[in-house]
């Protein structure tokens, strides 16, 4: 019994087995993306012959763990786990459409096995993993400074309500809006509300246009649509871009290469103790 286990376990750790299971996983993630084009028996067909590979070598990296446990202590061992099972849910057992819909939804995650093709993908992954508290942590800190700019920016440079104007003053909008339109046309004023305005540095933030906010609202400033010198607006805008492209953005990228690091230390350690 123990050298029949023995022999699988070889299989499993094996790179033969691992470049047929993953050459069968890319076969499955391009057969996924083509039932979206066509629908035919014959895909249908290799699917299920595809489901039953998976479902022998979920049972095989079974028998090659050296207890249950230790199976189930590798995350990667669940997460496949799970994605078998569930390709296994019978569309006659869920009456409820839109539950129906969130199982199909879960059967094309099959296509995340590919995530387990390399060791550097797993590696990346993993690291991944290990770094959310740390971007936790990040996110309140960018959550309160895009909070603190949302404020300053509808206190700043909120428009005035198009339907309060009358006179010299609607006419200097509606020219305010001929020559510097939103963008797109069908967007509302981007720091006229919290939210709107907490949207707006967010797009910022990505580099999407800020520099078209900044115009828009030093031609206003000139029109004396909004009382805030151009400078003022210049100096806001560049503010969070530094802020936010440089500063916050690379502490997310800082705490993801420091947990790299340790991660690869790990595994290079792990690696060595198994050799020896």
């Amino acid at each position: 019994m123990e050298d029949w286990r023995e022999k699988i376990r070889k299989i499993c750790k094996s790179r033969r087995f691992e470049l047929v299971i993953t050459a069968i996983i890319i076969v499955n993630s391009a057969l996924i993306g083509l039932e979206t084009y066509v629908s035919h028996p014959a895909i249908s067909l290799v699917q299920d012959i595809i489901l039953v590979v998976f479902t022998i070598e979920i049972i095989m990296r079974m028998i090659a763990a050296k207890s249950i446990r230790d199976f189930f202590r590798s995350g990667w061992n669940v997460f496949d786990l799970f994605l078998v099972l569930i390709t296994y849910v019978p569309e006659s057992l869920v009456p409820n459409s839109s539950a129906m819909l969130i199982i199909r939804l879960l059967r094309v995650f099959r296509v995340l096995r590919l995530l387990r093709a390399s060791k550097e993908i797993k590696l990346i992954v993993t690291v991944l993993l290990k770094s959310m508290t740390a971007m936790f942590y990040n996110m309140l800190l960018f959550l309160v400074f895009i909070y603190l700019f949302g404020i300053i920016g509808v206190c700043l440079f909120r428009m005035p309500d198009p339907e309060t104007l009358s006179g010299e003053e609607a006419a200097r909008y509606e020219e305010f809006m001929r020559v510097a339109p939103n963008n797109p046309n069908n967007s509302s004023d981007p720091y006229g509300s919290l939210d709107e305005a907490m949207f707006s540095l967010f797009r910022a933030m990505t580099g999407e246009d800020w520099t078209d906010l900044r115009y828009n609202l030093v031609t206003a400033s000139k029109m004396g649509i909004i009382k805030t010198p151009s400078a003022v607006v210049t100096l806001f805008h560049v503010s969070w871009f530094v802020i936010a492209a440089f500063l916050l953005l690379n502490l997310v990228t800082g705490a993801i290469l420091n947990n790299y690091q340790k991660e690869r230390s790990r595994q290079d350690v792990q690696a060595d103790e198994e050799e020896s």
